[in-house]
């Protein structure tokens, strides 16, 4: 196979341009202030001491109004594998790469409320990119307050009103393949009160076939001051969505004709069809100027309907839960406590596809194969202590309690071949421990913290359908240092971290049908690498800046013992993970209002089995957009913007499938085709009140 390298060339410009801004005279603002602004990656302190990365809409405004896996992957040790807009596979320093479908250890919080389900698995699409005004990744476990998994912990959060305005905002999209994305924002803010309403419609026939999208979706936030001291919110999202499925292919396919969809997903005009609502109330009250509780009570609900070509699934999902965090000051410490208990009720079943007997008219519903309910339970208990030492060094301590209990009921099958069963985890403590020095233009922070990972119920059950008790969760002690840092008198800005962390138990899907995979624990693997984000601005003139950035990834990631059956793969690079990535840019902004962003990213090759028989090739994709935004008055605004996705046309895998098996003599289908070039352009007018 082919392989590309990375240009040296982006890396030459960035720094030649960053030696260049020395010699830039500064303006009436700081530079170090325009670096903050460029606000592309940013390490800041999500609880206490903690570091995290933050994109918000700066980023966002550099890619289409649907392109949240571009946005996410800017940020160095985190990578999303999108197969399709409705298959993102989330995956956080290399934990979550053998994960085959969606996203799981990690926790995913929308406006403060936990969103993940009951059995670990988070679904980003069902939250739309132009409602969202940022958003925050902590990396590995050390999120003490939000779930210490091994993957992390990745923080939703809305755009919020400007104080004392109401402003109607109106944006519509058109692109290639039929797309048309539509968004509708109404918000306003007075002394005691605001709200924020969002509706959106996006469609797409996609790049290949059976690829057409369509979803609508509504957001109310609203937050009431009660008095001085106290403050309540509502929050209602809500998600309709359908979604063709074109599924994977084979090599052949793949380098042959990327746009079609697998033969199997084709005949049968697989899709699934969502209806998701998420519901939460909560309320933030100050005992004191040093101490306060907020505390949120939440709803969600999942109806999801997916005919596949070897039986269709039908289930739907309630959940609902509380969290609540009490947050001091005493003196020169700080802490946090907390609670956050989440229950959901799983039903799904299973029915005949007979799409063969149906004259070409896709899926067609047969006998019930299977009735099953789950009773998911996760009970988080946090706290962290901070202390402040003299000139700018501090301490932080932090635990975690998590217990997790499955109950599965099989309500098919009667007598012996019930497989009713409960599964109750030992409760699990989870220590972290950081420190932080901040000096002049920077700071340093360590961290030493023990996270874990769940398996999903369909992981503890054997191939017969019962549930294995000697499944283990996975467990991993991370080491981390790392760093900020102003350089050349603030015309640099750099952060990085340097990472260590030992997993064990590793849990290893093994799919035993083209429907079912079973889990077991089969060694342990080591992740361990480097992260580095830098970014720069100068002058050309008065007018015009221009903004070079780099995020880099290198993962050294392989298996520690790792023996299946007969096959050693211990020293093996981990399967689904590049060690190489970079995402870099350029953005050139002008006072009149136009803007030029220019982004690329390269892609390692990934191995995609386990005895790296086979890897897929790297990739170069680059990326453009040009906008223009101006106030036509005291009260209209004008947005513009044209831009172009996969600029040289890169013929390249998104997403892959891991240990792929083919079936009925088929051949393994590993490769999810990245859209070839495509283009698509904007309209945005405002109204302020």
């Amino acid at each position: 196979m082919s392989h590309t390298k990375a240009p040296s060339i982006l890396v030459f410009l960035f720094f030649t341009l960053s030696f260049f801004a020395q010699e830039v005279k500064k303006d009436t603002v700081t530079q170090l202030d325009e670096i903050i602004l460029i606000e592309n990656i940013t390490i800041r302190n999500a609880t206490g001491i903690t570091p995290y990365a933050v994109v918000g809409e700066q980023t966002f405004q550099k890619f289409n109004p649907m392109d949240v896996v571009s946005v996410m992957n800017q940020i160095p040790g985190v990578y999303i594998l999108s197969g399709a807009l409705n298959t993102n596979r989330i995956t956080i320093r290399g934990v979550g790469a053998r994960t085959p479908f969606g996203t799981d250890k990690l926790r995913l919080y929308f406006n403060g409320i936990p969103v993940t389900n009951g059995t670990g698995s988070s679904t980003i699409e069902a939250f739309d990119l132009e409602n969202l005004g940022k958003i925050e990744v902590i990396k590995g476990p050390k999120g003490t307050a939000f779930g210490t998994n091994l993957g992390g912990a990745i923080l939703l959060d809305t755009k919020n009103p400007e104080e004392t305005e109401t402003r109607l905002t109106s944006s519509f999209t058109l692109g290639s393949y039929q797309m048309l994305k539509e968004n509708l924002s109404f918000q306003h803010a007075e002394g005691n009160f605001n709200l924020t309403f969002n509706y959106n419609h996006f469609e797409t026939d996609g790049y290949r076939q059976n690829n057409r999208f369509e979803r609508d979706g509504f957001l109310l936030n609203t937050n009431f001051n009660l008095g001085d001291k106290s403050q309540l919110g509502l929050l209602v999202n809500y998600i309709d969505y359908t979604a063709q499925i074109p599924s994977s292919l084979n090599q052949t396919d793949f380098d042959e004709d990327p746009t079609r969809a697998a033969g199997n997903w084709l005949a049968a005009q697989g899709f699934e069809a969502n209806k998701y609502v998420l519901a939460g109330l909560y309320h933030t009250y100050e005992f004191n100027p040093s101490f306060e509780n907020t505390t949120s009570i939440f709803y969600t609900y999942l109806d999801h309907y997916e005919p596949r070509p070897f039986n269709i699934l039908d289930e739907f999902t309630n959940g609902f839960g509380i969290r609540s965090q009490f947050k001091g000051m005493a003196g020169t410490f700080e802490y946090t406590f907390g609670g956050e208990l989440y229950k959901d009720e799983y039903h799904w079943g299973t029915f005949q596809n007979l799409f063969r007997d149906n004259n070409g008219n896709g899926s067609l519903q047969g006998d019930r194969l299977s009735d099953n309910s789950e009773f998911r339970r996760q009970l988080n208990l946090f706290g962290t202590f901070t202390h402040v030492f003299a000139r700018g060094f501090s301490a932080q301590l932090g635990l975690n309690l998590n217990k997790t209990n499955y109950n599965f009921q099989d309500l098919f099958n009667q007598g012996d071949a019930n497989t009713s069963a409960n599964r109750n985890f030992d409760a699990i403590l989870l220590p972290s421990f950081g420190l932080q020095y901040l000096f002049s233009g920077g700071k340093l922070f360590a961290n030493v913290s023990r996270g874990f990972s769940n398996p999903s119920l369909e992981e503890t059950l054997t191939p017969d359908g019962v549930i294995n008790p000697d499944i283990a969760q996975e467990t991993g002690t991370n080491y981390e240092l790392g760093g900020i840092a102003t350089l050349f008198k603030e015309h640099l800005f750099l952060d990085w971290s340097l990472y260590h962390m030992d997993i064990n138990n590793l849990l290893v899907a093994q799919r035993v049908g083209e429907d079912q995979f079973i889990g077991r624990n089969a060694g342990e693997t080591r992740h361990q690498g480097l992260e580095l984000s830098a970014k720069s601005v100068f002058s050309i003139c008065k007018d015009l800046k221009v903004y070079p950035y780099l995020n880099y990834t290198f993962s050294d990631h392989s298996f520690v013992d790792f023996v299946d059956g007969d096959d050693d793969f211990s020293g093996n690079p981990l399967t689904g993970v590049p060690k190489h990535r970079i995402s870099s840019g350029l953005d050139v902004r002008h006072t009149s209002g136009v803007q030029l962003n220019l982004t690329h990213q390269f892609v390692d090759e990934i191995p995609l089995t386990d005895a790296n028989s086979l890897n897929s090739d790297s990739f170069n994709v680059f990326n453009a957009k040009l906008g223009y935004e101006a106030k036509l008055s005291n009260h209209f605004s004008l947005g513009l913007n044209v831009g172009v996705n996969n600029l040289f046309d890169a013929h390249y895998a998104q997403s892959v499938l891991i240990n792929a098996v083919g079936f009925g003599g088929a051949l393994p289908r590993y490769f999810y085709p990245g859209n070839d070039r495509n283009f698509y352009g904007g309209v945005k007018l405002g109204y302020l009140f």
